[in-house]
C-alpha cells in the first residue's frame, strides 16, 4: 500500500474544477435590472400623480377659494368692479384686465405706453421689438413717437417721458409712470371740460408706490385710471 506524500500541496488540496458563472451573473443582472426598473417606474408614477394632478388641482382650488379675482385674470367691469369670469354671470361685462395693457384711442383718455406685441397689446404675441438701442429703425420710431406725443399733449418734445415713446419687453404693460400720467392731465381736462386740478388730483390718488417699498418704480394703472376718469363730472 502506497503512503501519500503529505509534503506536496497538490496531494492535500482537493481537485476543484472552476464553475462557469455566466448563467448566475446573467440571472442576477436581470433580477437587479427588473427591480430597479420597477422602482423607477413606481417613482415616476407617484411623482406624475402628485405633481401633475394633485398639486395643480390643489393650487387651482386654493386660488379659486382664497383669491378668485386674481386667479381668474384680475378682470374689471366698466364700473371698476371686479369680475371673476369673462362670462361674468351677471356681475358685469369684463372690459379689461388690471394686469394687461390695452389701447385707449382719442384725446379724452389717458394713453398707455406703446406696445410691440403683435399689432398692439396682443396677448398671443407678447414680445418687444428686439431692436438694439442703436438700431436706426428703433431710433426713428422713438423720435416719431416723441414728436407725436409732444404735439398731442402740448409739451416740449424734450420733456416727454421715456415710457411714452418706448414699448416694454412684453408689450403688455398695464401701467405708466406718474410723469407720463401728469403730462396728459392738461389735454384730458381741456377736451373733457374738467378742472385740471380735479384731473391732477385723480392722477395723484392713483399712483402706486414701489412694491414692498423697494421693488420697481411708482406707477399708475391706466385702465383703473381711465375707469375713474369716466365717472368724473364737470
Amino acid at each position: 500500500m502506497t503512503t501519500p506524500d503529505l509534503t506536496t500541496p497538490s496531494s492535500i488540496a482537493p481537485s476543484i474544477t472552476p464553475r462557469s458563472s455566466t448563467g448566475r451573473s446573467l440571472g442576477s443582472t436581470i433580477v437587479v435590472f427588473t427591480r430597479q426598473t420597477g422602482a423607477g417606474l413606481r417613482v415616476l408614477l407617484a411623482l406624475t400623480v402628485l405633481l401633475g394632478i394633485v398639486y395643480p388641482l390643489a393650487v387651482t382650488g386654493i386660488g379659486q377659494v382664497v383669491f378668485p379675482w386674481q386667479a381668474n385674470g384680475s378682470l374689471l367691469a366698466a364700473d371698476g368692479s371686479h369680475v371673476n369670469s369673462v362670462a361674468n354671470g351677471g356681475q358685469g361685462v369684463a372690459i379689461g384686465s388690471a394686469l394687461v395693457g390695452q389701447s385707449f384711442a382719442g384725446p379724452t383718455w389717458f394713453h398707455p405706453r406703446p406696445s410691440g406685441a403683435g399689432k398692439g397689446y396682443d396677448t398671443l404675441a407678447s414680445a418687444g421689438s428686439n431692436l438694439g438701442p442703436n438700431n436706426p429703425d428703433l431710433l426713428t420710431t422713438v423720435q416719431n413717437r416723441r414728436v407725436q406725443v409732444a404735439a398731442e399733449d402740448g409739451v416740449d418734445p424734450r420733456s416727454v417721458p421715456a415710457d411714452a415713446v418706448t414699448a416694454s419687453g412684453s408689450g403688455l404693460d398695464p401701467e405708466i409712470s406718474p410723469a407720463y400720467a401728469r403730462e396728459q392731465v392738461a389735454r384730458i381736462a381741456a377736451v373733457r371740460g374738467l378742472s385740471a386740478d380735479k384731473v391732477s388730483a385723480l392722477v395723484e390718488s392713483s399712483i402706486q408706490g414701489r412694491t414692498l417699498g423697494i421693488l420697481g418704480e411708482p406707477r399708475v394703472k391706466v385702465l383703473a385710471l381711465n375707469l375713474a376718469l369716466a365717472k368724473m363730472t364737470v
